[in-house]
């Protein structure tokens, strides 16, 4: 689209799940209580804006 300043722009929305341990991140603590401090799964949600130069 084009703004009221006549720059053209393109938005997007990204939604994901990964997990943190197939990249090597195993590191895990468990709390007093028995929680786990960090999940195996870490939701990502990304909001990009372009703007075309």
């Amino acid at each position: 689209m084009v703004d009221g300043y006549g720059q053209h722009k393109a938005g997007f929305e990204i939604e994901g799940k990964i997990n943190r341990k197939e990249f090597g991140l195993t590191w895990d603590m468990i709390t007093e209580a028995g929680g786990v401090v960090v999940g195996d799964h870490v939701r990502l949600i990304l909001n990009v804006q372009l703007i075309k130069q």
